[in-house]
């Protein structure tokens, strides 16, 4: 199964110059992890679609020969990134962005993709909320907790995706808006909870708690299988 990542990210809230998916974690790019990722769980054929800086990328991808660049603009959005590649998604697909990590079982997440009959499978998350919450019972602080999950659910950015999932996209779709809000109107969005490690770069702060999870050991990196993903 093919792997595409979404590479056009600007990676504005972070400190530099170098596109986000070459911010380095551990002094590796945080592309490369993701890769590592999957690659760790028998995948080995990656698409990486490359925007904002993609020469970089390119150059930086191009010593091996799993992955491929392919250039879909530097302001397209991640739907309109997806389309631009739709004749060479004929078969089912895994999508994902190049700047979040995880110790997801992706073979449980494709088990519930093709048990669920659904045109697209998402991963949820409960991420980590930013700050300690304080424990209130009528009108008394009884105690604190410190930096809990969110009770809510949100995108946690490993997709298992069917080819039907393309005629949802135009070359201005953003893929996180319409798209993924039809596909739920219809009923064809499945979801895969996962409660391990998840993290995604988004400012400098995210960049040095990966840094600190880097050498912690790195949980994302921890899974791995010998079994090729097909």
């Amino acid at each position: 199964m093919k792997v595409v990542i979404l590479c056009g990210g600007r990676g504005t809230r972070l400190d530099g110059e170098c596109p986000k998916p070459l911010a380095e974690i551990g002094g590796r790019p945080i592309v490369e992890h993701v890769i590592g990722i999957y690659a760790g769980q028998g995948f080995r054929e990656f698409m990486l679609l490359t925007g904002h800086g993609g020469d970089a990328v390119a150059a930086w991808a191009s010593g091996d020969p799993r992955v491929e660049c392919i250039d879909t603009g530097v302001d397209t959005p991640t739907g309109g990134r997806v389309e631009a590649v739709r004749d060479r998604l004929r078969e089912p697909f895994c999508l994902t962005y190049a700047d979040g990590v995880a110790d997801i079982d992706l073979a449980a997440l494709r088990a519930v993709h093709e048990r669920s009959s659904a045109l697209a499978t998402m991963t949820v998350v409960r991420p980590e909320l930013p700050f300690g919450v304080a424990v209130v019972e009528k009108n008394r602080v009884v105690g604190f907790r410190e930096k809990p999950r969110a009770e809510q659910w949100v995108n946690g950015g490993f997709f298992v995706m069917e080819p039907a999932v393309l005629t949802y996209l135009r070359p201005d779709a953003v893929l996180e808006r319409e798209p993924l809000e039809r596909l739920a109107a219809d009923g064809v969005l499945a979801a895969y909870r996962h409660d391990g490690f998840w993290r995604c770069l988004d400012t400098t702060k995210d960049l040095i708690a990966l840094e600190e999870a880097w050498a912690g050991g790195a949980p994302w990196l921890r899974r791995r299988t010998s079994t090729a993903a097909g």
